[in-house]
């Protein structure tokens, strides 16, 4: 399989081949028979992209994103549901309820790429868009509520670039969710020490240290909650226990927000 991409694209590799290697433990705490076909397909080395930590993070964000999504699953069945920024990312399988309608957005390369491992399916969509760009949006059916999941994507944007992302979000969707993956100042400062991004050529973007800061940038917006990582990293491992005292604000945390 010819896999190419860019070097923020190339970040899609890391939580891909970090649930192949936890489907494939016998006490998997999270189960991604996909990403495991994809990895054995690949027949490549990237055991550089899986380190303990970042293993550990990915395993806690999966978890995560996935119960959250799946509260407001229950609240608002009827909405329409985004991945933007999808990359490898198949969180329709871990959330559908039956009747979910979902698209999975990401630039075209991407898609291009995911498009050779993925097929479309009834209610879950591939799709070409930018982030920074709302034009794909006006191909996304016409809802009450649209719910955008943001995992692995806005910690690679400039400050700027997080505030014409959100701007396009409230201009394209009159009422939405944004369940985002933010990051700290710390590792604005420190891509090059990140265990698993420094074998790639991206770079982290802005950082903040509560997601209250996104509010400045786009008004419209409300601030739901904030969890970091650590709360899921620490009950599983010795080391996520230290890291949660260690590293307590410097994990990357699951925030919502609505409009």
């Amino acid at each position: 399989m010819d896999i190419k991409f860019g070097d923020i694209q190339e970040t899609a590799l890391i939580p891909l081949a970090i649930k192949a290697s936890e489907t494939a433990r016998p006490n998997a705490r999270i189960r991604d028979y996909k990403a495991k076909e994809i990895i054995d397909t690949l027949g490549v080395d990237v055991s550089k992209y899986d380190p303990f930590l970042s293993h550990e993070g990915v395993v806690a964000r999966t978890i995560m994103f996935r119960e959250q999504l799946k509260e407001l699953i229950k609240k608002y069945p009827d909405a329409v549901y985004i991945n933007l920024g999808c990359g490898f990312d198949d969180k329709f399988s871990q959330v559908d309820n039956g009747t979910l309608q979902w698209f999975d957005v990401d630039l075209a390369d991407q898609i291009a790429v995911r498009r050779k491992v993925y097929e479309d399916r009834d209610r879950c969509i591939m799709m070409e868009g930018d982030a920074l760009n709302g034009e794909w949006t006006k191909k996304i059916p016409k809802s009450d509520m649209y719910i955008i999941v943001m995992e692995g994507v806005l910690e690679y944007f400039s400050k700027e670039q997080v505030k014409t992302c959100l701007n396009m979000l409230c201009d394209c969707f009159e009422h939405g969710w944004l369940l985002a993956e933010l990051h700290s100042p710390f590792l604005e400062k420190n891509s090059k020490h990140h265990d698993a991004v420094k074998n790639t050529n991206a770079t982290f973007g802005w950082g903040t240290k509560s997601g209250r800061e996104y509010l400045q940038l786009e008004p419209r917006m409300e601030f739901v909650s904030e969890h970091s990582y650590n709360e899921e990293m620490k009950k599983y491992t010795i080391r996520g226990k230290l890291f949660a005292i260690i590293g307590k604000n410097i994990n990357n945390r699951l925030a919502v927000f609505k409009w």
